[in-house]
């Protein structure tokens, strides 16, 4: 079309009509009532685009500008080609306009390090002007002619796309729209500069005001003991040990979960300790702002929960700026926000729970904290396979990052930490959950046993043993049954099949247990998975109480790693697991023959048996003249 225009076009000059065409662009505008192609000129001086020279306007050009040009376009309406003519003098005029408004109107990007030269015939004289260049986003929006394209982009994760698409190529779900070439985007806010429009209002000093200090300087008059802020009661003391001894202030948490697993349970009891601060002098207003439940939604919750502090306060909504704006009156102590997916930032392409706005949402709450010294707590949903929706860079921005964890037919609650950058990962928080909430589980060590009397024949297969979970230690029960007479099958529930099937082989090449024509099922009580090699011992040892039909002592326990050999290894925190069985009352344990001088030692009333193998374990422990 643009080949088809240029030959319509008469020009009186040649040398006029190259340089006016260098700059010509195709453009969509109407033009008495109608939307036709024509062509148009930037209404400023000639310019013409030569390095290092400048061509001097010559007599013809002089008097193709008096007479003025003709230009010619197709009307579809009368079905003809009308011309028109206009004198030079009135298209250009006897100034030269700004270079700001001429790179607006062509449109034109020069590269770096080339310059146009223009000519001012009221100075009468020559200058040397850069071009600013323009942002790579203005660049990406133009074609190889120079014409300005259309844009269009998902509304759910908001990739840019070049054409139009019905669903999303890249999620599956949004919808693409048309963003049109609207240049009003062309340099958007992004990252540093969007966090720091949403918090101004907060900002205690100017920026570039702050200046390096020393460390002595920034511990002068401050407490360590004293910085965090303290929890209170069983709860605040198991939630304190996961987060390494209180809340940081100016921390950034990040809690994920499970639907229904109790995290906006667990962030309310937590808004409404920190608000009970037994200190009455330094009692501070909690905001709890949700963008999932209304106001009235978390007042029944709390009410069921007997949260009746007055320095709780509830607020909905998604916008960022305005619960900016809102809470800073309140000046609070620590923020509650439920939920990252569901905020967002005015200035951030893309709906509410989109890559892009959960990273800038993210940033700006991370800038708010730092500034403010003002602790914030977030609720992270989980896709499928267990990981925080959003970004993976999410989790390296926020300081803390806790996991509440529970079967869905049991009552107890794990809160683990996978990060924190003021504590140690190795904790764990043991809950159960009740019509109150969470409460706090006094001996975790003892939750998974049952309480039943092992001296009964029926309990025959049952094995105690030790696992640890960060820092807990827990007492597991192992149950087996060995059914004569069947095909070899085996079933396994909370234990790696791969490792039942390594036990029960070496129980039959290196203790001589003739297991082979039995049909064996092996069970951790209370559906805990097994995933550590510590229970193999109690594992083989529950087997070969089925198998030989004796019942197991109740006051022994069973600790060690069995080999391809049968011999017995040690496995990590040996201490640990023997001080957790000996809090629980039991009087004697089996370990391995290396960790039984280590063990001794130990302030404890326990007997430690020390074997090598897996024949010096059931020699010891059922009948040392018995022949197997």
């Amino acid at each position: 079309m643009q080949s088809t225009l240029r030959c319509l076009l008469h020009l009186r000059s040649p040398s006029l009509r190259r340089n006016l065409l260098s700059y010509a662009q195709i453009v969509r505008a109407p033009i008495h009532g109608l939307s036709s192609p024509r062509v148009s000129f930037s209404p400023s001086t000639v310019l013409h685009r030569r390095i290092g020279s400048f061509l001097e306007p010559d007599e013809e050009e002089e008097e193709t500008k008096r007479k003025g040009i003709v230009s010619a376009y197709y009307d579809p309406v009368q079905g003809r080609v009308v011309t028109s003519e206009q004198r030079m003098d009135q298209v250009f005029g006897s100034s030269i306009h700004p270079l700001e408004n001429f790179r607006r109107e062509v449109g034109e990007e020069e590269e770096s390090g080339r310059s146009i030269w223009v000519r001012s015939k009221q100075k009468g004289k020559e200058e040397n002007v850069e071009t600013p260049k323009f942002s790579s986003s203005y660049a990406r929006r133009k074609g190889k002619s120079g014409k300005i394209k259309d844009l269009y982009g998902c509304d759910n994760c908001g990739i840019e796309l070049s054409q139009w698409w019905g669903v999303c190529p890249k999620c599956g779900v949004g919808s693409v729209v048309e963003r049109g070439p609207d240049m009003s985007d062309v340099n958007p806010k992004r990252g540093a500069e969007v966090s720091e429009a949403a918090v101004r209002s907060w900002l205690p000093h100017k920026a570039g005001s702050a200046v390096p200090k020393t460390l002595a300087e920034v511990n002068m008059g401050r407490a360590q003991t004293e910085w965090r802020i303290p929890l209170s009661g069983l709860f605040g003391m198991e939630v304190s040990r996961v987060l390494g001894g209180g809340i940081v202030p100016g921390s950034l948490v990040l809690v994920g979960g499970d639907p229904g697993v109790g995290k906006s349970t667990l962030l309310l009891q937590i808004s409404a300790n920190v608000a009970e601060e037994l200190d009455s002098d330094k009692a501070a207003p909690v905001v709890y702002v949700s963008g999932e439940e209304s106001i009235e939604q978390i007042a029944n919750r709390a009410d069921r929960m007997c949260i009746t502090t007055d320095n709780l306060y509830l607020y909905s909504s998604t916008d960022i700026e305005d619960i900016f704006d809102k809470i800073q009156p309140l000046r609070p102590r620590a923020l509650i926000i439920d939920s990252i997916q569901t905020v967002y930032l005015r200035e951030v392409t893309g709906s509410a729970g989109n890559v892009s706005q959960v990273r800038e949402c993210t940033s700006a709450l991370l800038r708010f904290a730092k500034d403010t010294n003002i602790p914030v707590f977030l609720i992270g949903h989980v896709t499928k396979s267990g990981d925080i929706a959003g970004p993976r860079v999410l989790e390296h921005i926020v300081d803390v990052v806790l996991y509440m964890e529970g079967e869905r037919y049991s009552s107890y609650r794990l809160l683990r930490s996978v990060k924190n950058r003021f504590g140690s990962t190795d904790e764990l928080g043991v809950f159960e959950m009740s019509g109150m909430g969470l409460q706090a589980v006094a001996n975790p060590s003892e939750m998974f046993l049952t309480d039943s009397n092992t001296e009964s024949d029926i309990l025959t297969g049952l094995a105690v043993g030790v696992m640890v979970d960060g820092s807990r230690a827990f007492a597991i029960e192992v149950q087996a049954l060995c059914v004569a007479g069947k095909s070899n099958a085996r079933h396994v529930n909370g234990i790696q099949e791969s490792r039942a099937d390594l036990i029960i082989s070496v129980l039959q090449k290196q203790a001589g247990l003739k297991l082979q024509d039995n049909a064996i099922f092996l069970n951790v009580v209370s559906g805990i998975k097994l995933s550590e090699t510590s229970g193999d011992l109690a594992v083989a040892a529950a087997i070969c109480s089925s198998f030989l039909e004796l019942p197991l002592p109740n006051d022994l326990a069973f600790i060690g790693e069995i080999g391809l050999g049968g011999e017995l290894r040690v496995v990590p925190r040996m201490d640990k697991r023997v001080m957790a069985v000996a809090q629980l009352g039991y009087k004697r344990c089996v370990v391995p023959k290396s960790a039984e001088k280590l063990l001794a030692a130990l302030d404890t009333d326990m007997i430690i048996l020390g074997c090598k193998n897996l024949k010096d374990m059931i020699y010891s422990v059922f009948n040392q003249n018995m022949e197997i």
